[in-house]
């Protein structure tokens, strides 16, 4: 005879999962205890990593799903939990990124009936009438575990829904008195994933994937846009190979993933919008937003076809972009679908044409690579270190293994064009609309690949959202050391340009306030790491910047986690 906790841990074993990230309460007095007894009998099951805040446990939990296409758990407590996690849980669920959320929930009985049964104040005051409304928006499937006797079919069943495509968060509320409920282990089997495992998207007809290709060969000056097709790594090495063969000029937008390789001659950089003004094909590839239709040229003569794990964008009430083709399905299978058929259709005429429009890509490339290290020999000047120099001199200091994740927001066009990235899952970001996910993501990319360097950029409103004393304990107690780049300009940019965008003349544009600054007689971002053991220092003058860098990285090696407060200027 075991408690339902015992079960529900060994479902989480039968899955694979590594990692719970956890923040506990009083509502996991049964999983605690299981931990404890699996721990004297020698039972392997998932780490549990203490997170001092839900929003570094569920950011982790991105930053190593988006790094190994594995969801994991996380565990929090009761409503408060679940409400501390809700906008990670919308960040993953834009981003398409799997996690198990697991909440505990108050116990039902109030006078000792069962065991579990209501023993505390918080027991009365955290029982909402509807907890899972706290995530439901953001969720593939919820449940509630009532018994133990299923609790590994459960937990099999959430997980194959959050991994299948397209992947995203699942929600599980544990009530406590079924989690102290014993069972005999006869009557609890498993479910395994080869009969109950997870759906993957797979091609397309054979005839689709021939009516791209052919579109494709007769087009003239063909673009593609993406944003999260770098998901898979496998789908970057596609498209690189497709866009070669057919001289495809690709585009990307908002990217929460590396699409193609800076060095490609087919990168044409960040602004598809422009592009399209003398496009006569494009393709949209794993993407939601592909640009800002008020501000683009669209050509309504483009015939545009769009291959995504969810092009009907089904979780958008309002999306707004016309295509002719819409193609459901894996993009990395797609692209070589259209790769072979190309390749075997396609004669001398064709690759001579495609050679040309190479050669013409590679003369672009050559002037945005000039423009752009001309703005990034610009320093600024003190208090006001220019981004663009900032971040150059970063990504002359990393290797192209190195991972870097980009919370920079207003500042992002300096990460984006300033730090050379050429491998797949080299680029975090997310889809999402949260700010405050870039710690919790570069803990948890880390964790997933600790041998490499990851580096955090974000700037200082962001870093507030990301609950920073959390994040430093964590990097400190499970040796985590990341590089936190805070750009601090005193606020919040994209308030103040929201504003000006809408009444460009209005009051507060000709009173210069914007109710975005955050201001102090001492900001000091360098002390938070310092003070869970870190490295930390700040810098303002831009010649000190590369040597800054430096001491910032060494620390890394070494162990710490290290922050440097970059002062940008001022709102």
């Amino acid at each position: 005879m075991y408690r339902s906790a015992h079960y529900l841990l060994q479902g989480l074993a039968d899955l694979g999962i590594d990692y719970v990230f956890s923040n506990l309460g009083t509502d996991h007095a049964s999983i605690i205890e299981e931990l404890a007894r699996w721990r004297d009998e020698g039972r392997p099951h998932p780490h549990f990593m203490l997170c001092p805040h839900e929003n570094v446990a569920i950011h982790m939990a991105a930053g190593y799903a988006a790094m190994t296409g594995k969801g994991q758990a996380v565990m929090v407590h009761v409503d408060a939990g679940t409400a501390n996690a809700a906008m990670g849980m919308h960040n993953m669920f834009r981003s398409r990124l799997p996690v198990m959320l697991m909440a505990g929930r108050a116990p039902y009985t109030v006078r000792g009936e069962l065991p579990g049964s209501r023993d505390n104040y918080v027991h009365f005051v955290q029982d909402p009438f509807d907890i899972g409304s706290l995530v439901r928006p953001y969720v593939k499937w919820e449940y509630t575990l009532s018994t133990g006797i299923n609790a590994r079919e459960v937990v099999r069943r959430g997980h194959s829904v959050m991994q299948s495509d397209p992947p995203g968060p699942v929600y599980l509320t544990l009530p406590r008195e079924a989690l102290a409920q014993p069972w005999d282990e006869g009557a609890v089997r498993a479910f395994g994933e080869d009969k109950y495992g997870p759906v993957a998207a797979g091609g397309t007809a054979a005839a689709r994937a021939g009516q791209i290709a052919e579109a494709l060969m007769r087009a003239e000056r063909p673009m593609a846009v993406t944003a999260y097709l770098g998901r898979k790594a496998e789908a970057v090495q596609a498209l690189e190979e497709l866009a070669l063969l057919c001289g495809i000029r690709v585009y990307e937008f908002a990217p929460s993933f590396l699409g193609i390789s800076r060095d490609s001659p087919c990168f044409g950089g960040f602004d598809p919008g422009k592009a399209q003004a003398d496009a006569d094909l494009g393709l949209l590839l794993d993407v939601d937003v592909p640009w800002l239709p008020k501000y683009a040229a669209e050509r309504p003569e483009t015939r545009w076809i769009h291959i995504d794990v969810d092009p009907i964008k089904k979780d958008f009430p309002m999306w707004g972009f016309a295509t002719d083709v819409r193609v459901q399905g894996d993009c990395a299978t797609v692209l070589r679908q259209v790769t072979a058929i190309v390749k075997a259709r396609a004669d001398q005429a064709f690759h001579d044409r495609v050679r040309r429009r190479l050669d013409e890509y590679m003369a672009q490339a050559h002037q945005r690579n000039e423009a752009q290290a001309q703005a990034a020999a610009q320093g600024g000047q003190y208090g006001a270190i220019a981004p663009a120099y900032l971040c150059a001199q970063l990504s002359a200091a990393l290797s192209q293994e190195d991972v870097v994740i980009n919370e920079a927001i207003r500042n992002s066009p300096a990460v984006l064009q300033h730090i050379r990235r050429t491998r797949p899952l080299t680029l975090l970001g997310t889809a999402g609309g949260g700010l405050g996910y870039s710690g919790g993501m570069a803990l948890g990319a880390k964790l997933a690949r600790p041998g490499v360097r990851v580096i955090q950029i974000v700037g200082d409103g962001g870093f507030h959202f990301g609950t920073p004393t959390s994040v430093y304990d964590v990097a400190q107690r499970y040796r985590l050391p990341i590089f936190t780049i805070v750009l601090d300009n005193g606020g919040w940019q994209a308030v103040k340009e929201a504003v000006l965008r809408v009444h460009p003349d209005g009051a507060a544009a000709q009173a210069g306030e914007f109710h975005a600054r955050l201001e102090g007689e001492s900001r000091r971002f360098d002390m938070i790491a310092q003070a869970f053991g870190g490295y930390g220092e700040t810098v303002a003058d831009p010649d000190e910047v590369p040597a800054a860098i430096a001491r910032c990285l060494k620390a890394v090696d070494e162990g710490r986690a290290a922050v440097l407060h970059a002062r940008i200027g001022n709102l």
